[in-house]
């Protein structure tokens, strides 16, 4: 998308025609889609589901078009209650789910009842799920896009609960599938890199550190960027950069040396070097990766990688 342009947010197909009132909201559930790109010149992030292959995949099947707002969770799930009957995905990470406490399919969709409640409970694999629903959800959209983007406050804030969120017109019908491989969470994370920007402010003996070393990702991990822990990386010189644009997965390297990979709600500038930069591609594993996963970097950026597991 272009600078300036807004068009990520779905169209509402004359308004919404429903609600859904969040019963439990969890340790971090917010309202996603493909995101704001093309407003970095102002300062925005792009923000957007971290996961982009999982959220695409279940609104698919709720028989939404890729840009649909629906509801990334974190860890512990949440429970949702709509008050019309409403088709109803959760993705992504795996779950047990439930309607009015009785088991329901994950992966696939469900009918929820009104006034039912739906909750996708804590993650098996994984960190984060995807809540998708006919129609999807129609907050105010800001800049083209209804994401919430926890850096810059844009869109709607974390969902607390008894919020209420509007509920898009159901599609005419979802596409039916027998079955579905949604990718596994990563064993192992895998990180094709391009060095540069700032590779030159680090030692040889740190850059083939940083493609040979075993990190693993640290709980200190989030929407903003994956914190890792292992080597610290030598600089090859002393001194700080003026502020420079930053882009999604920019690994920079912080003043105790361990990198740190950028992700949808980065600042989008930063004074701290940028050794390299990751393949976007890759960064959908890194949305599940929890901490203590081992992380590579592998010299390759332009070709996919990430998840080192298979598929569910």
């Amino acid at each position: 998308m272009g600078s300036g342009r807004a068009g990520a947010a779905e169209p509402d197909r004359g308004g919404p025609v429903g609600t859904v009132r969040v019963v439990r909201a969890g340790a971090l559930t917010t309202v996603q889609d493909t995101g704001r790109a093309g407003w970095a010149h102002l300062g925005v992030p792009r923000s957007g589901a971290l996961d982009a292959p999982a959220a695409r995949l279940a609104n698919r099947l709720a028989g939404n078009g890729p840009e649909a707002a629906l509801l990334e969770t974190t860890v512990d799930g949440c429970a949702v209650r709509p008050d019309r009957s409403v088709l109803v995905v959760v993705g992504g990470a795996p779950c047990r789910v439930t309607v009015d406490g009785r088991p329901a399919a994950w992966g696939a969709p469900v009918r929820v009842p009104a006034g039912a409640v739906l909750e996708a409970g804590p993650a098996a694999q994984g960190l984060r799920g995807y809540l998708a629903f006919g129609g999807g959800l129609l907050p105010e959209p800001v800049l083209g896009s209804r994401s919430a983007d926890l850096l810059s406050g844009l869109g709607p804030a974390p969902l607390r609960d008894g919020d209420v969120l509007p509920l898009g017109r159901a599609p005419a019908a979802s596409p039916g599938a027998d079955a579905v491989p949604w990718p596994a969470a990563p064993a192992e994370l895998v990180l094709p890199l391009s060095l540069g920007p700032r590779h030159a402010w680090f030692t040889d003996d740190a850059l083939r550190t940083l493609t040979t070393a075993v990190y693993r990702v640290s709980p200190h991990s989030n929407r903003i960027g994956l914190r890792t822990e292992g080597p610290a990386l030598e600089r090859a010189r002393a001194g700080e950069l003026p502020s420079e644009g930053m882009v999604l997965g920019a690994v920079q390297v912080p003043p105790d040396g361990r990198p740190v990979v950028f992700l949808n709600d980065h600042p989008t500038t930063g004074g701290y070097p940028v050794v390299g930069v990751v393949d976007e591609a890759a960064l959908a594993g890194a949305a599940q990766a929890v901490p203590g996963t081992r992380v590579r970097f592998v010299p390759g950026g332009g070709r996919s990688g990430g998840r080192r597991s298979g598929v569910r």
